[in-house]
């Protein structure tokens, strides 16, 4: 195991880690313990006590967080040259079809999300197996499969985000950046630790959330007590 530096032994020694913090709290000490030249991101992983592998135990789902997530958000929308200059005005990065479908068969993912109309999913289903693994795919259940590709656009670029429980059944999100208030983050926090919490499956049994943790990029992670984080203070 390699020597921690002094700068992480400074940030070590300010989390206890048998200690379960208020989310509040935790929203504090994550700016206390950001220590990258950087703007560091801020990151919620909430464990989950469901079964991934069982289709009704899945859990996905889309949220605005109030203040954003503080990255600049890259946009290709996918469509009709009728809707190009709707996704453009709206702040798109890319707009175009067959020209960026083309690129990404090469081997071009240099995008955060892809935008699309219901009219062109045939083409995007031949470069499913490329976007797919890589959380690209359009999907209508998230909004990125729509006829008004502004409002889309739009609302990605004010903090829209869509998550999905991974095989660990782990649900992990950025909630802002190491410059925001604490006050920011903890409400960045609430919405979406509340979004999860409306997403249980009702076929689970036993507990839900088992744990969440709150770090910031190369920082340990924050213990968040899951039974008073709806009352954060």
């Amino acid at each position: 195991m390699s020597k921690l530096t002094k700068n992480q032994k400074i940030v070590y020694a300010k989390v206890d880690p048998d200690k379960q913090y208020k989310l509040s709290e935790a929203c504090k000490l994550v700016k206390e313990i950001s220590f990258t030249k950087f703007d560091s991101s801020v990151d919620l992983a909430v464990r989950l006590g469901v079964d991934p592998r069982k289709a009704n135990q899945m859990v996905r789902g889309v949220v605005t967080l109030p203040h954003g997530t503080g990255k600049t958000v890259r946009v290709l929308v996918l469509c009709t040259p009728d809707k190009e200059a709707e996704a453009t005005a709206a702040g798109a990065e890319f707009v175009g079809l067959d020209e960026y479908i083309e690129k990404i068969k090469n081997g071009w993912t240099d995008i955060d999300v892809i935008i699309c109309t219901p009219s062109v999913m045939a083409k995007i289903g031949a470069i499913g197996r490329i976007l797919g693994p890589r959380g690209l795919m359009p999907n209508p259940k998230t909004g990125t499969v729509t006829m008004e590709v502004g409002k889309a656009v739009n609302e990605v670029k004010a903090g829209k985000i869509d998550f999905k429980v991974d095989k660990q059944g782990i649900v992990h999100s950025s909630i802002g950046k190491a410059s925001f208030s604490p006050e920011q983050l903890t409400e960045n926090a609430l919405e979406f630790l509340n979004t999860v919490i409306k997403l249980k499956p009702q076929a689970l049994k036993g507990t839900y959330v088992k744990s969440i943790f709150l770090s910031s990029t190369m920082s340990p992670g924050i213990n968040v007590d899951s039974k008073t984080f709806s009352a954060a203070e």
